[in-house]
């Protein structure tokens, strides 16, 4: 299964997050999985695909020529996508994963997170989509999906919604299960 993981790429984050990476990545490698990521440096992006390698996975990346440009460039992966920009990132992404799993990330993660929700809305693909919500990362965003829901602008069912989950352990779980379906 190849699992695309939306994260932060900055480095002064609190080291207990970035070890989230160390832990997804490994497990991802030691389960038979390909990492597919933005192939670029930095934070949690760096920790998930590096932690991939070590353990002896498969890294995909695709890379934004812009971020090439500023010279952030991953050298681990196994195979690197170059595209013109973050939206064509966005789409191979999509088209590469079987599932996507988000940790805590910036504007950036939030931007992928949001395409493949709203793309799974409108059934371009029924593809799971897990958010990792360690420490309450993702209350406030859980708080104003459960506001929309209350003023109708989302259905009280949804058809295709992101998984939240709280631990790592518990995002492991979740898709274990998935390939067992």
């Amino acid at each position: 299964m190849k699992i695309a993981v939306y994260c932060s790429a900055k480095d002064r984050i609190p080291e207990e997050y970035l070890s989230l990476g160390d832990t997804l990545g490994k497990w991802i490698a030691q389960a038979g999985h390909t990492l597919v990521y933005g192939g670029a440096t930095g934070g949690l992006m760096t920790r998930v695909s590096n932690a991939t390698k070590e353990a002896g996975g498969t890294v995909e990346g695709v890379i934004p020529q812009r971020i090439i440009q500023a010279k952030r460039m991953a050298d681990n992966c196994d195979a690197l996508y170059t595209v013109a920009n973050m939206n064509e990132r966005k789409q191979k992404m999509k088209e590469l994963a079987d599932c996507f799993v988000c940790l805590p990330g910036s504007y950036g993660t939030l931007d992928e997170m949001m395409d493949v929700i709203a793309s799974g809305t409108v059934d371009e693909h029924r593809k799971p989509c897990f958010v990792l919500n360690y420490n309450g990362f993702y209350g406030g965003l859980i708080a104003q999906i459960e506001y929309m829901r209350q003023l109708n602008f989302l259905p009280q069912e949804e058809q295709y919604a992101p998984v939240f989950v709280n631990t790592i352990e518990e995002l492991i779980e979740k898709l274990s299960l998935i390939i067992l379906k």
